[in-house]
């Protein structure tokens, strides 16, 4: 598996490797399959997870696999929550809406406690990471906007507009400049994207997952 972090071609003195590109891009089509609303986004981003849980494995950074799992299982959850949900909008996609104060709370005060919690770990444990705060801050807004796309809700891209802000740096930093390069090409897309589903909170006519609980 040595292969995945072999340099596929070097852009702008970066040496890109071929886990960082083939993860990315596929996690990139995830997104936009997120855009389309389509279940799609789901298996696609479980892919990419597993391309760079496999990346980081054999690189040896612990903490950035340990990432990648979460990713892969929050992707399942996604997926069974809109098989659940059997569209809800006009076009037969997922309906989408904007979340509740109560849920912006919940989801706020998770990222919150989550990246404390999480830099903490990554504190004790320096092998899990280099840069503990920086890389919590990623790993639990990343689960934080996964699991707002997988409620149907808008939040999700302001949640990966946020994500992005962090994560271009750390990941130039990183060595991983495929993954800078494609969070700045997530942050044209999500702002493509969250005006579609700020736009779609207007014509859908019941929320997405009709009937599940808030």
């Amino acid at each position: 598996m040595n292969w995945l972090n072999s340099e596929a071609f070097s852009l702008l003195g970066q040496h890109i490797k071929w886990s960082d590109m083939a993860g990315n891009v596929i996690g990139l089509l995830g997104l936009a399959f997120g855009w389309r609303r389509s279940i799609w986004s789901w298996p696609t981003q479980f892919l990419s997870g597993l391309i760079l849980f496999a990346a980081f494995a054999t690189a040896h950074f612990s903490g950035s696999a340990g990432k990648q799992v979460v990713v892969m299982v929050v992707a399942a959850f996604g997926w069974w929550q809109w098989n659940r949900g059997k569209g809800g909008a006009a076009d037969g996609h997922i309906a989408v809406r904007f979340a509740t104060w109560r849920e912006r709370a919940v989801l706020l005060g998770a990222a919150a406690v989550g990246t404390v919690a999480v830099a903490g770990l990554f504190q004790a444990y320096p092998s899990l990471s280099w840069a503990p705060w920086p890389d919590a801050y990623i790993f639990v807004g990343t689960v934080v906007a996964m699991y707002a796309q997988a409620r149907g809700m808008v939040e999700f891209w302001f949640a990966w507009l946020l994500v992005d802000v962090v994560g271009v740096p750390l990941n130039f930093a990183n060595g991983f400049a495929f993954s800078a390069f494609v969070y700045i090409v997530y942050g044209a897309l999500v702002l493509w994207g969250m005006r579609d589903w700020w736009l779609r909170t207007r014509t859908d006519a019941r929320p997405v997952l009709e009937g599940a609980p808030a």
